[in-house]
């Protein structure tokens, strides 16, 4: 989907940059959520360094997970569009 994310070592969450859509962190969040109903934390949350990404769990099923990451990858795709077309 275009995000650079380093491989999770021993834990159910990642850290994606989200750098790349153009959005901060928690525009992307948001943005994720209402139009696509998945939840993740803006990096802000964890201080100011986290900007320009998002934390997210995995913690749950592999079809969850297939949805979730359609859907990211969804959100991603229209938000580059959308910025281009701007």
């Amino acid at each position: 989907m275009g995000l650079d994310c380093f491989k999770p070592f021993g834990s159910f969450y990642v850290f994606p940059s989200i750098a790349r859509t153009g959005l901060t962190s928690q525009q992307f969040s948001v943005g994720l959520l209402k139009e696509k109903s998945v939840a993740v934390v803006p990096g802000t949350a964890f201080g100011a360094s986290g900007e320009g990404f998002v934390r997210a769990c995995y913690a749950t099923s592999l079809d969850q997970l297939k949805i979730a990451v359609s859907r990211i990858g969804e959100f991603v795709r229209e938000t580059k569009a959308a910025r281009a077309a701007a």
